[in-house]
């Protein structure tokens, strides 16, 4: 089969390996139908140590299952699912505490010998706590919605789920990436009085006016932090989602929360340290929130949510590709042409 690995910065290429199989009772193959770019990716197309190896990439799909282990008893043959994208047993405690990226018996795909999702097809470990069966006759114009349940939608949700996001409250995005505006979704949902989008790409904020963004910050850095705290009568914002994963939008993230208020990270952090003292939180007294969203904790209600047409994440897509063609998406969206390009094997 065809699947898509990473080399070194900028290098994506897409290799032709055995197919996947049943290693664990607990596992299923799935045939991917529908999978995409995830701008997490990015990182490593920027950053990654070069290997001879390849690293295999895509963490979120739709697709049809194939095959099952023996233990598996929740799903059969032909099964339309979605996945998270990480994998977890959803029995064990922190997994019924809502944590499902955490679970010791779970992990990610790319690691550990479970291969990538953008390819064909790719084995899942703990098949039963893992993927979600959709119906099987859905519209096909709410697949893009779904597939953007398997991360994007639900880890902006989980921003905001996490920031206590609620009505009265003021609320700032920082990235107008498609997490940032799907948080800009969650939070108007939530019944976010105020929400500020911060992003420069108008293409992109446009999309988050549409999604409940009232207003719009271009600017970066001291003059962004001024113009939030100018639109807060020098309060702050409320609850603060970061949703880049930089040094400098936790800057931001520091510099506009509001005294008691909540900073929810969810963009992957490329650091390890940073600023928690007196002048970044302690001295205004605020908390910090975030991480990687147990997407399956929220994946039925959102799967409703979608088949009622209540919401439509999947307008975060402004491309798509043929696998072949998946290392063009990684470049469009590196270049900030495309916002999130689906991958069609």
């Amino acid at each position: 089969m065809r699947a898509t690995f990473m080399y070194g910065p900028g290098d994506v290429r897409m290799e032709n390996v055995p197919d996947p199989q049943i290693v664990e009772p607990t596992d299923a193959v799935v045939r991917i139908t529908l999978a995409c770019v995830c701008g997490s990716d990015l990182h490593p197309y920027h950053s990654m140590d070069k290997t001879n190896e390849g690293v295999p990439m895509g963490h979120e799909f739709l697709g049809i299952v194939e095959e099952t282990g023996s233990e598996v008893r929740g799903l059969q043959r032909g099964d339309f699912v979605v996945s998270p994208f990480a994998f977890a047993d959803n029995t064990c405690a922190i997994c019924r505490d809502g944590f499902q990226t955490a679970c010791p018996h779970g992990g990610w795909y790319g690691v550990g010998g479970v291969g990538g999702a953008q390819a064909e097809a790719v084995r899942v470990p703990q098949t039963d706590g893992t993927l979600v069966k959709i119906p099987g006759d859905v519209d096909t114009a709410l697949l893009p919605s779904l597939l953007a349940l398997s991360d994007v939608y639900l880890t902006g949700y989980h921003a905001a789920h996490m920031g206590r996001v609620e009505p009265g409250k003021t609320v700032t995005v920082i990235g107008d990436g498609a997490v940032g505006l799907s948080a800009v979704l969650a939070a108007k949902r939530m019944g976010a009085e105020r929400i500020i989008l911060m992003g420069r790409h108008t293409s992109r904020t446009d999309l988050g006016r549409e999604w409940g963004a009232t207003d719009v910050v271009a600017d970066r850095g001291e003059d962004g932090i001024a113009q939030v705290m100018e639109l807060t009568g020098g309060e702050g914002s409320h609850v603060v989602l970061e949703a880049v994963g930089l040094m400098p939008a936790y800057e931001q993230a520091y510099g506009i929360v509001r005294a008691g208020g909540i900073i929810s990270r969810v963009g992957v952090p490329q650091y390890e340290e940073a600023p928690v003292g007196f002048g970044s939180l302690f001295g205004k007294n605020a908390q910090l929130a975030g991480g990687p969203a147990p997407v399956r904790a929220y994946l039925e209600p959102a799967i409703a949510d979608v088949l009622a047409g209540r919401i439509n994440p999947g307008k975060v897509f402004d491309a798509e590709v043929p696998l072949d063609d998946v290392a063009d998406a990684y470049k469009a969206m590196d270049e900030r042409s495309r916002l999130k390009v689906l991958v069609r094997p």
